[in-house]
């Protein structure tokens, strides 16, 4: 029969606590750094409509290198989201409380002011997927602001744009801003109809400059 000494029997147990010890640990990091099950989907989605829509029997030609190609703008890493900013202070962002788009907000305002140029002008207006096929004037620019600011109750619309001619050798650009009162208190959906609103006065006044001020 094998003596153990106290310091023996003390290792052996150190030893057999060692697994479901280390198991523990790495369950309690894990569970504070994923979600499992999921978060709770939002009763209904936002998107941006058109106040105005081109005509559906319109067909439209244009010579290549005539056409206009409005490209999905870039964006700060605050609007990579489907979710609505919101301004608290001059360094602090959160977002509208069940307010979703229906996807990125910056594709969504690419096809509402493709779809008012398109409307307000004579012009063929192309979007990413066919610019290839017949090469012009690209409309592309950055949206800065796409959000609420709490302080002032308004949605705010920042957008720099940027008109590049066929040849690619003449750049015109223009600063563009929309604020509209937010409804009540900052919630999903009056959130959502502010920015609407914001984005098609927007839109208009993006298509005036592009038809006042041709990148030749």
């Amino acid at each position: 029969m094998t003596h153990m000494t106290p310091m023996s029997r003390m290792n052996a147990a150190l030893r057999g606590w060692k697994t479901p010890l280390l198991v523990a640990t790495v369950a309690i990091t894990l569970s504070g750094c994923v979600s499992l099950g999921g978060g709770k989907s939002p009763p209904f989605l936002l998107t941006l409509d058109a106040a105005v829509q081109p005509s559906t029997s319109e067909a439209r030609t244009a010579a290549q290198g005539n056409t206009l190609t409005i490209l999905v703008p870039n964006a700060p890493q605050k609007l990579r989201t489907t979710r609505i900013p919101v301004q608290q202070d001059q360094g602090s962002v959160a977002y509208v409380a069940d307010a979703q788009w229906v996807e990125a907000p910056q594709r969504l305002f690419q096809h509402l002011v493709s779809a008012t140029v398109a409307a307000r002008s004579s012009r063929v207006v192309l979007d990413e997927g066919q610019y290839l096929t017949a090469p012009g004037e690209q409309l592309a620019g950055e949206l800065l602001e796409f959000g609420v600011d709490a302080r002032s109750n308004q949605a705010v619309i920042v957008y720099q744009a940027m008109l590049v001619n066929n040849a690619g050798k003449t750049v015109t650009q223009r600063r563009f801003e929309a604020r509209e009162p937010v409804s009540g208190k900052i919630a999903a959906r009056s959130s959502g109809l502010a920015l609407q609103n914001a984005a098609n006065r927007m839109a208009v006044e993006i298509s005036d400059w592009l038809t006042t001020t041709p990148a030749s």
